[in-house]
């Protein structure tokens, strides 16, 4: 497989992209991005430049402009009315919301250009508490099923060795002090802007090659901070309308106590689905000799075995172009049948060729199940339709693994699943995320979930969002809405979430003032915008609401936030003239200038008796990574983990047998641990059990995330097995003093 990268002449010589400049303004949980791309045509006659790139599917799009001219918002059966004056188009992907096609157009010999895009996005909450804003870097292929036409499958060039630089600049301003900010990659020294540390700028080192995906990684002082902000309409546009009315943006952060939640399913079924494509022997991280996607699914899946409560059922299959199962039906998890699955996750590989998950999907989701896959599909937005209509029996928790995958799909299945998603990028291990989800799928279900508000009787109160159908402890929920008749009067109100959890009722309140802030960016507008425009696509897809489509064309023309019924067309507003000659057709490498999130993970559908989780990363074609690491002259020899050894060596009852293999792990010789054993042989499995759990506690204190639920039910075993000999010891001693 040849590398090349960037635009590329009829001589395979890269031309325009010279440089890429992104501004970063980020207000609390949101940011406002910029991005400029600079072109420049070295060619002998005009070129048509084509540019895919990955954009986070909740961003909301609003601004598009080139240096010869600028753009509006048209409905997509408009665009080709304004053939001869086109020169830049942007749409997005019919298929997947978080694809979006470039066209550069006509751009003639010699001239170069500018084309810069605006846009807005929510910044997702990571497992320590950090806001994440990440650019990515690659866009790899997806694959698409036989009969299914997709643009975001397109043949595009592979990146190499970049051939432009990055400049990113990010301005942070939150209500709470700023601790720090990380990032893979080399930053200035954050500059504080007021003595609060409530402002903040941080950069890229100069020299940037954009060579990975960049993730910032913003922590704050009060991360849990419920919050309610205002943002005024526009001077000059009519009450009445989203753009001159007020908007709220809510942030909830709702706390289910330990004790409340402890409540774990001993019953139920959960079915694992793993993605056994090509695509999945690529490393986790393409810049490294990390391990490959399919160990760590295996390692996870271990450990997501061990972790499963006693009295469930579960069942595991694996899918690429077609799929196959370990067991004809979901059988009870016992000790023979999960040695039975663990023998066969081991021998498990990424040999089942391409990435069709709807068949699995179909076939499978009158069962709960768990997914993994790195495999990107051209079908998103029917795959995502599947789960919301199933989101009644099963929740779906997804995980994105590694760099240029869907975001579209991860969000999509989770937050239609009613479940959570996760991204995993870069050398971040999988099985923490993985386990924090598996906590949110036993733990308790949110019930009866519904917002009060308490405002003046003049004002009134539109939603945005759809409605929230599902809670998470400590997990926040945004939700945005249009209000219309505050006066200028300084009025006050509160608004609050309730919901039930097993049986006990719960209520989190926010009181703010009524009065919006004066804003100029309409950041909250475009982002509750583009809430409102996702859910009405829905409703299209669904069939349910014929007047959804002309409602978010209106709806996107007004906030000028794209949909997937309008485009940016961009014309030349000097001659109102094509550009002349004939076009040649270039190809941008599958490089992303705009933030977003990396697809490659898991999906989990689940509720109290069911379960799905689903992992996928992003390439299709088998092969494809074979190819890349030779090239690269990459090693993804994979590294032995104690750890793994010592859960793989525990029960499914949850305690560990006295054998030299664990003693190893431990440091010693089996004779010397039996030696030491305080009890009679007969508690040789205590001891060895608890000794297994403190070596957890002592050597992998920092993993306490991956193995929490593998110590507890360990402990719970020691001490219902000291219990039962406790009884039996106080019976025998009863029946022999009679």
């Amino acid at each position: 497989m040849a590398t090349t990268c960037g635009l590329r002449t009829l001589k395979n010589e890269p031309v325009p992209l010279k440089s890429v400049s992104v501004e970063v303004d980020v207000q609390g949980h949101v940011a406002s991005v910029n991005s400029t791309l600079q072109y420049e045509n070295q060619e002998s006659n005009p070129v048509e430049a084509i540019f895919i790139f990955p954009m986070d599917s909740n961003a909301a799009v609003y601004r598009f402009l080139a240096r010869i001219g600028t753009s509006r918002l048209k409905p997509k059966s408009e665009r080709r009315r304004s053939s001869g004056q086109e020169a830049f188009l942007l749409e997005e992907s019919d298929e997947s919301s978080d694809v979006f096609r470039l066209s550069v157009g006509s751009l003639p010999p010699g001239q170069t250009a500018s084309v810069t895009v605006g846009y807005v996005s929510e910044l997702a909450v990571q497992a320590d508490h950090a806001l994440r804003f990440c650019l990515p870097a690659v866009l790899n292929p997806r694959y698409t099923p036989a009969g299914s036409s997709s643009m975001t499958t397109e043949a595009s060039p592979q990146a190499g060795d970049v051939p432009y630089t990055l400049s990113l600049t990010m301005n942070i301003y939150t209500p709470s002090f700023v601790q720090s900010v990380e990032s893979n990659c080399p930053l200035t020294p954050l500059a504080f802007l007021s003595q609060d540390k409530t402002q903040a700028k941080v950069s890229l080192a100069p020299g940037h090659r954009f060579d990975r995906d960049v993730e910032l990684l913003l922590y704050y002082s009060e991360p849990h901070q419920p919050m309610a902000i205002l943002e005024a309409g526009q001077l000059g546009v009519q009450s009445g309308s989203l753009m001159g009315d007020t908007v709220a943006m809510l942030s909830f952060y709702p706390v289910i106590e330990a004790e409340k939640s402890s409540h774990v399913a001993s019953s139920g079924e959960f079915i694992f689905l793993v993605d056994r494509s090509g695509s999945m022997e690529c490393p986790m991280n393409q810049n490294s000799g990390d391990k490959s996607r399919i160990s760590s699914a295996r390692d996870t899946l271990l450990l997501l075995l061990k972790s499963l409560p006693l009295g469930c059922y579960f069942n595991i299959y694996g899918f690429g172009s077609e799929y196959e199962s370990f067991f004809p039906e979901s059988v009870e998890y016992t000790q023979a049948t999960m040695e039975s699955a663990v023998e066969m996750v081991k021998s498990m590989e990424a040999d089942l060729g391409g990435t069709e998950i709807l068949p699995p999907l179909q076939n499978i989701y009158s069962k709960p199940f768990v997914v993994f896959t790195d495999g990107e599909v051209g079908n998103t937005k029917e795959v995502i339709n599947l789960v919301k209509s199933h989101a009644h029996s099963h929740r779906c928790f997804t995980f994105g693994i590694g760099e240029g995958a869907s975001s579209a799909l991860v969000n999509g299945m989770a937050e239609g699943g009613s479940g959570h998603p996760q991204f995993i990028t870069g050398s971040e291990r999988m099985q923490p995320k993985v386990m924090q989800s598996l906590q949110y799928a036993l733990n308790p279900v949110a019930k009866d979930i519904a917002m009060k508000w308490n405002i003046p009787a003049e004002v009134s109160v539109t939603p945005l969002s759809p409605p929230v159908n599902v809670l998470f402890n400590l997990k926040r929920v945004i939700q945005y809405f249009q209000l219309t008749g505050q006066n200028a009067s300084n009025m006050s109100g509160s608004v609050s979430l309730h919901y039930i959890v097993e049986d006990k009722p719960f209520e989190n309140k926010i009181s703010f003032n009524l009065k919006p802030d004066a804003d100029n960016s309409m950041l909250l507008h475009r982002l509750g915008a583009r809430k409102a425009i996702v859910d009405l696509e829905g409703k299209v897809r669904e069939g349910d609401d014929k007047s959804a489509k002309e409602r978010v064309v209106e709806l996107s023309i007004q906030s000028g936030v794209s949909s997937s019924y309008t485009a940016f067309i961009g014309v030349n507003r000097e001659n109102k003239e094509p550009v002349q000659g004939p076009l040649q057709r270039r190809l941008m490498a599958a490089r992303s200038l705009f933030a977003g999130n990396s697809f490659a993970g898991s999906l989990t559908t689940l509720n109290i008796d069911h379960s799905l989780m689903f992992f996928s990363s992003a390439s299709s074609e088998e092969g494809e990574c074979e190819d890349y690491a030779e090239q690269a002259n990459i090693s993804v020899e994979e590294p032995e983990d104690p750890m793994v050894d010592l859960i793989g060596l525990q029960r499914a009852d949850g305690s560990w047998d006295l054998q030299q293999s664990l003693a190893s792990i431990l440091g010693k010789q089996e004779e010397e641990v039996v030696k030491a054993s305080p009890g009679k042989p007969e508690f040789s499995s205590v001891w060895a059990t608890v000794l297994a759990v403190l070596w957890l506690h002592g050597y992998k204190a920092e993993s306490r995330d991956e193995w929490q639920f593998v110590a507890k039910k360990a402990m719970t075993w020691v001490r219902a097995h000291l219990l039962i000999t406790a009884i039996l010891n106080l019976l025998k001693s009863h029946f022999i003093s009679s």
